[in-house]
């Protein structure tokens, strides 16, 4: 490797002491006079290349730029009595002054707080001091590519919805701004990360039922899924969520948790605006380097809102339509530990009476290896995860990190107090990182990741032989947000704040390091302990072939039809 320029140190603190500092935590030794002086000049060297980009203008990709609008991007913050949920994070109203479409004309939008909208501040649901360096959230200097689409087809972004710290829960009582309550029963969860997205579609529903006191509401939302935190929440809320296939839509201008499984999905209440959405926001943007040759141009995006309509218009008219579907129920999902009987049972009788009532068949495929799925996932993840997430590290490939968001780091005690108080799986993923570069193998992580191939050849091989796989989503239905101080007035304990998420994703966070697409569609209700009277959702997860996402819609839209039949 060539050195661009050598550096007299002039401009440089950094001393012969703390190179011999710096060579000691790797175990070396570099006392040799004339070794050390050359290390030292050219880490000089090293130094003032990086201090020479750290004040050069920074660059903004034409494709980023905040997209014109006819309305200003004036934003507010709600008040508790307008937010009865505390599902927005900030709310606006921005509609494009030259859309390119009218695929989503007049049509409402929430995006996730950890979404860039050029203008209004990020808060990525955790406090402002753990941000930036004077206490105020970042103002977004981007529009993220989705949204840009999203403006473009004629949606109106009505604002950001409230996600859980830094991405980091599956439930929703880690943001800074407190707990996010579940439409269908206030102090229940509405699952998390995408905790305000989902709640707030859910509202809408509920509210157009007849439901009151839910405050303002959107017809659709965005939002990101690293474990689960699109399909989670929709479980929870009865709603549809799609994790796309990983490369189908763009990341660019989303805060980063790994980017092996990063996606931004769509949420909705009605399949026809989950395959709207897809189609709007799926397609090479020339700028994420998550997506692969296998991601489709733009020109190139499936018509998936037309391929929809089409299959319903064949289920209709053509009553050997569904004969063709073969169903896999997964059986090593509904073992998984944590699966509540009620979820079990309602998917496992739920797929099977309503695929089989339009004529599908339906059978169960073993899948081994789905049961290390989850411990696959961490391992491939979390060794590197703080570096993403928390310090905003790209890794060795051409990356575009949103310029404003800049996390402090390293961590103070200041911060490590107050991340415990809101959200200590964060801390937890923080600790993880420097535990393994200190005490795991150099190997251990590029194993985890070779193992991922080995999951997902597993799951491709059981496509082979069914169209779709089943699965249960979220493990139980809504629980309690928990009362994070005991009755003696002690605060909750790290273990106690986090057992609740124990095992929530190990059904769907298999299929972040995957890559396969996978949809979050209510199949049923069960009652919360002690609460007859209330009906809370449950959801079951449809998976299928990478770069099939149509096939996870259609079946889906199977599903629905069977259940029709069955009710008639």
């Amino acid at each position: 490797m060539s050195i661009v320029r050598l550096s007299d140190g002039l401009a440089s603190d950094f001393t012969a002491k703390q190179l011999e500092e710096l060579a000691a935590q790797l175990n070396i030794d570099v006392s040799n006079s004339t070794d050390r002086d050359d290390y030292l000049r050219l880490l000089w060297s090293f130094e003032g290349v990086m201090k020479y980009i750290e004040d050069s203008p920074d660059y903004l990709p034409p494709a980023l730029k905040p997209q014109p609008v006819s309305t200003s991007r004036d934003f507010s913050t709600p008040s508790p009595l307008d937010n009865p949920l505390n599902a927005w994070s900030h709310m606006c109203d921005i509609i494009s002054s030259s859309p390119t479409s009218n695929a989503l004309k007049g049509r409402t939008v929430a995006i996730k707080d950890n979404i860039s909208v050029g203008g209004l501040p990020m808060t990525l649901g955790a406090p402002a001091s753990i941000l930036s360096e004077n206490g105020v959230f970042p103002t977004s200097s981007i529009d993220a590519i989705v949204v840009s689409r999203l403006l473009g087809a004629g949606a109106v972004i009505k604002g950001t919805s409230t996600c859980e710290c830094f991405c980091a829960s599956p439930l929703s009582f880690t943001s800074a701004t407190g707990p996010v309550h579940n439409p269908h029963l206030h102090g229940h969860t509405a699952g998390g990360s995408s905790s305000g997205s989902c709640a707030l579609v859910a509202s809408h529903v509920l509210k157009s039922q007849g439901k009151g006191g839910l405050g303002e509401t959107v017809e659709l939302a965005i939002g990101s899924d690293q474990g689960g935190s699109v399909r989670i929440p929709a479980s929870y809320n009865g709603i549809y969520g799609l994790k796309p296939t990983f490369g189908l839509v763009p990341y660019t201008g989303a805060a980063s948790m790994s980017p092996m499984i990063d996606h931004l999905g769509p949420i909705a209440s009605h399949l026809e605006d989950i395959a709207g959405l897809l189609e709007v926001m799926a397609g090479y943007d020339g700028l994420d380097s998550r997506m692969t040759p296998e991601s489709p141009l733009l020109d190139q995006v499936k018509p998936y809102s037309q391929m929809l309509e089409t299959f319903r218009g064949q289920l209709a008219s053509k009553s050997e339509t569904g004969q063709a579907w073969k169903i896999g129920l997964l059986l090593e999902s509904f073992q998984i530990p944590g699966v509540a009987a009620d979820v079990r049972e309602t998917v496992r009788e739920a797929a099977s009476t309503f695929f089989k009532a339009i004529g599908a068949t339906v059978v169960d495929v073993s899948v081994p290896i789905h049961q290390d799925g989850p411990m696959i996932w961490t391992a491939a993840t979390r060794p590197s995860m703080s570096s993403w997430l928390c310090q905003g590290k790209p890794s060795g490939y051409l990356s575009y990190l949103s310029p404003h968001i800049q996390p402090k780091w390293p961590p103070s005690q200041d911060t490590y107090e107050t991340i415990n108080s809101c959200n200590p799986a964060l801390n937890n993923i923080i600790l993880s990182e420097q535990f393994s570069r200190r005490f795991l193998s150099a190997g251990t992580e590029a194993k985890a990741h070779r193992k991922v191939f080995e999951l997902r050849d597993a799951y491709d091989k059981a496509l082979e032989e069914v169209d779709v796989l089943v699965t249960p989503c979220a493990p139980t239905i809504a629980m309690p947000n928990p009362e994070l101080v005991n009755s003696e007035g002690r605060p909750l304990s790290v273990l106690e704040r986090l057992e609740y998420a124990i095992g929530l994703t190990s059904n769907t966070c298999p299929f972040n390091v995957t890559g396969h697409p996978a949809l979050n569609v209510p199949c049923g209700f069960s009652n919360p302990p002690g609460r007859p009277e209330v009906s809370l959702p449950i959801g079951m997860q449809i998976i299928g072939r990478r770069w099939c996402d149509e096939q996870v819609i259609m079946a889906a839209a199977l599903f629905e039809s069977g259940r029709d039949l069955s009710v008639q």
